[in-house]
C-alpha cells in the first residue's frame, strides 16, 4: 500500500503531467525514488524544469493520497499503474496515457478485440438502429465495447453490449464517485456486472468541460478500433477520432444524409480519408481481419523445419494462443520494439504469420 500512496502522490503534483511522470519514473527507477532525489539529479532529466523540481521537492500531497486510498478501499476501486500487468495494455503504449486509472468493473482491459462506439449525444433514429446493429454483429467476434457513458451514441451502445451479452465500458470524465448524466446510473449499475467504469480522476472530481477530451484519449488508446455512428463537426467524437489517429488506431465512419448535421462529421471524416466506410459489422471484421475464424490449434508444421531465433520463438509462442495487435505482443513478450520489428518482418517472409489492418498479427 506504501507504493500506491507514492504512485497517487505524485499524480497530483502540479506540473509533472503524466509525459514527465513516466520520464521520472525512467530516470529515478520509481515513484518513491522520485521523492528521494536530489535536487541537482532531478534537474539533469530531460523536460523536467527548476518550477517542477520545486514542486516534487515541496511537495504536500500525501495526505491527499491517504484519502483516496481510503476512498478505494472504501469502494473496491481498483487501482492501475501504467507499470501494472493488468493496466491496459494498448493505452499502456500511448505516449500520453494516464499514470493511474481507477477502475470498477469485471471486464478484462485487455480483451483480444476491442472496438470504442461514440458520437453525438442527440443522436437520431437512425444512429440507435446503426449502434445495434453493429454491435449485435460483432457478438460472435466477442468484443469487448468502450464508450463515454454520454446521452446518445455513448448510451446506445453500452446498452447494445448489455443486450448481445458483450463486456461494455464506460470511461468517466469525472471521478468515480459521481454518475454523469445522473439519469444513466441506472445503467452504470448494470454495466459493472459484464463490464465497469474507468476514470483517471481523484475523488471529488466534477465533470469539467476540460475532462472530456482527457477521457476521449484513453477511450481511443484503449481500443483497436473507433467507430463514429453520428456526429457533429464539433464535439469530442471527431476528438476521439483524431486522437485514434494519432495512436494508429483504425477508424470507422457511418455515412449518412448530406443534409444531416448529425451526420456531417462521419461525412467528413470519410472524404478526408480520416476514416473508413462501413455500413456494417461484417465490413468492420473484414478491415480487421476477424472474419477468419481463429483456430484453437495452429499449424505448426513450418515450425519443425525453421530455426527461430530466441526473439522470433517469443512472438510465435506468444501467438499460439490467437490473434495480438503490436503493443500486445511487445507487452507479453518484454521485447524492445525495435528487435519485435525485425522479428516480425522474418516471420512474415516467412509465412508464419500474417500482418492484418490495424498492426494485428496472426499465426498461419
Amino acid at each position: 500500500m506504501e507504493d500506491l500512496l507514492y504512485k497517487i502522490a505524485l499524480t497530483l503534483i502540479p506540473g509533472v503531467g503524466n509525459i514527465n511522470g513516466k520520464n521520472l519514473i525512467a530516470y529515478c527507477g520509481g515513484t518513491r525514488e522520485i521523492f528521494r532525489e536530489k535536487r541537482k539529479a532531478l534537474m539533469k532529466i530531460p523536460g523536467i524544469g527548476e518550477q517542477t523540481v520545486n514542486a516534487i521537492l515541496n511537495h504536500n500531497r500525501f495526505e491527499r493520497a491517504e484519502q483516496e486510498i481510503r476512498f478505494i478501499e472504501k469502494y473496491a476501486i481498483n487501482p492501475l499503474f501504467y507499470l501494472d500487468a493488468s493496466y491496459p495494455s494498448r493505452l499502456k503504449h500511448c505516449n500520453d496515457g494516464p499514470m493511474m486509472i481507477y477502475y470498477k468493473g469485471n471486464a478484462d482491459l485487455n480483451a483480444t478485440r476491442a472496438v470504442a462506439l461514440v458520437g453525438t449525444r442527440t443522436g437520431t433514429e437512425y444512429g440507435r438502429e446503426q449502434c445495434r446493429k453493429i454491435i449485435e454483429g460483432l457478438k460472435d467476434a466477442n468484443v469487448l465495447v468502450i464508450s463515454g457513458l454520454a446521452y446518445g451514441i455513448d448510451s446506445w451502445s453500452h446498452k447494445a453490449a448489455i443486450e448481445n451479452q458483450l463486456p461494455t465500458v464506460g470511461v468517466l470524465g469525472h471521478s468515480l464517485d459521481r454518475i454523469y448524466p445522473y439519469a444513466n446510473r441506472a445503467l452504470a449499475e448494470k454495466m459493472l456486472s459484464k463490464g465497469g467504469l474507468i476514470s483517471e480522476f481523484i475523488s471529488g472530481t466534477k465533470p469539467d468541460r476540460e475532462n472530456f477530451p482527457m477521457r476521449n484519449r484513453i477511450i481511443a488508446g484503449m481500443s483497436d478500433a473507433v467507430i463514429v455512428v453520428e456526429a457533429g463537426t464539433k464535439g469530442g467524437a471527431l476528438i476521439t477520432a483524431n486522437m485514434a489517429n494519432s495512436y494508429n488506431r483504425d477508424v470507422f465512419a457511418i455515412p449518412g444524409r448530406i443534409t444531416d448535421a448529425r451526420s456531417e462529421g462521419c461525412n467528413i471524416l470519410i472524404k478526408t480519408h480520416r476514416a473508413a466506410l462501413i455500413q456494417s459489422a461484417e465490413d468492420i471484421k473484414f478491415m480487421l481481419g476477424w472474419d477468419q475464424p481463429t483456430k484453437a490449434s495452429m499449424n505448426l508444421q513450418p515450425m519443425l523445419f525453421m530455426e527461430f531465433t530466441p526473439d522470433e520463438a517469443l512472438i510465435a509462442e506468444a501467438l499460439q494462443g490467437g490473434e495480438l495487435s503490436i503493443d500486445a505482443l511487445i507487452d507479453r513478450t518484454r521485447l524492445l520494439p525495435s528487435r519485435a520489428a525485425t522479428a516480425l518482418l522474418h516471420l512474415e517472409f516467412e509465412n508464419i504469420i500474417k500482418c492484418l489492418p490495424g498492426k494485428v498479427y496472426r499465426r498461419l
